[in-house]
C-alpha cells in the first residue's frame, strides 16, 4: 500500500467476497477481517482527540463530511497503544447498529493485502494462549506462513458494547 495514497475496497469483485479478508499488522500479530466489513483504509492523521474518553478512544475524524470515532485497536485489546509511524493508518470499518451502519475507524500498524481463505483454511482459535478475548475471533489461518487472526468486526466494534463502555467512563 503506498503511503501517499488511500485504499478504496469498494472496486472488489462480489464473486469471492465471503471468503477475502483484508489483512494487517498491529504490534508484532497478524490480523484479518471479512472485506465486508472493510469499507476502505485511509492514511493516519487529522484525528481530533476527545477529551473523557476511554483510552481506546484515540478521538474522530471527518471522512467527507461524517465524523468517525477512531479506535486504537491494540488498547481495545488490552495490549500497548498502537505508535503512530509512517506507515500506520486507519481502517474505515461498517457495523451494524439499530438497524443502520455505522463507519468506526480503526489504528493499526499497517495493512497487508486483500487475501482469499477459504472456510476450510479457518480453525478454531486456540483455547489457551489467546491475547485477545476469545468473543472477537473467528478462527485462525495459516497464511503466507503467518498465523492471521481472523477476527469478528461485529463483535470487535460493537457499537452497544463501546458506548457502555464510554458512558461509564465519563460518568
Amino acid at each position: 500500500m503506498s503511503n501517499n495514497s488511500d485504499l478504496d475496497l469498494s472496486g472488489f469483485s462480489e464473486q469471492n467476497q465471503n471468503n477475502q479478508y483484508v489483512t494487517f499488522i498491529l504490534g508484532d500479530d497478524f490480523y484479518g477481517m471479512n472485506i465486508h466489513s472493510v469499507k476502505e483504509v485511509i492514511e493516519y492523521g487529522s484525528v481530533t482527540t476527545i477529551p473523557l474518553m476511554p483510552d481506546f478512544v484515540k478521538g474522530v475524524l471527518n471522512l467527507r463530511g461524517e465524523v468517525v470515532p477512531v479506535l486504537d485497536l491494540s488498547l481495545r485489546f488490552g495490549k500497548d497503544k498502537t505508535q503512530i509511524h509512517q506507515r500506520s493508518c486507519i481502517a474505515i470499518i461498517e457495523v451494524n447498529h439499530e438497524d443502520r451502519v455505522a463507519l468506526l475507524g480503526v489504528v493499526v500498524d499497517s495493512v497487508n493485502e486483500v487475501v482469499e481463505v477459504l472456510p476450510e483454511q479457518i480453525e478454531n482459535p486456540p483455547s489457551f494462549g489467546a491475547q485477545i478475548r476469545a468473543q472477537f475471533i473467528v478462527g485462525v489461518a495459516n497464511i503466507d506462513e503467518h498465523f492471521v487472526i481472523i477476527l469478528d468486526s461485529e463483535k470487535v466494534l460493537s457499537v452497544d458494547e463501546m458506548a457502555d463502555i464510554i458512558d461509564h467512563a465519563i460518568n
